[in-house]
């Protein structure tokens, strides 16, 4: 990954003043859920139905 090249992908829903943002960090695969509403927010590793954390498949550096 180079300098330039974001991190994160962003899905944002947005509720008024606050909404929902998934993150998906593009090294480990790992998903995080974001709530905000107005000044307030949350951040936490976002689970699957038998409580174990979200993680998709990367390709590492050499695209495998």
């Amino acid at each position: 990954m180079t300098r330039k090249e974001k991190r994160f992908v962003i899905h944002t829903e947005t509720m008024g003043l606050g909404g929902v943002n998934i993150l998906m960090d593009k090294v480990t695969g790992v998903h995080y859920l974001f709530y905000f509403n107005g000044s307030a927010g949350g951040l936490t590793v976002l689970l699957d139905r038998d409580g174990k954390p979200v993680i998709q498949p990367v390709a590492d550096e050499d695209g495998e």
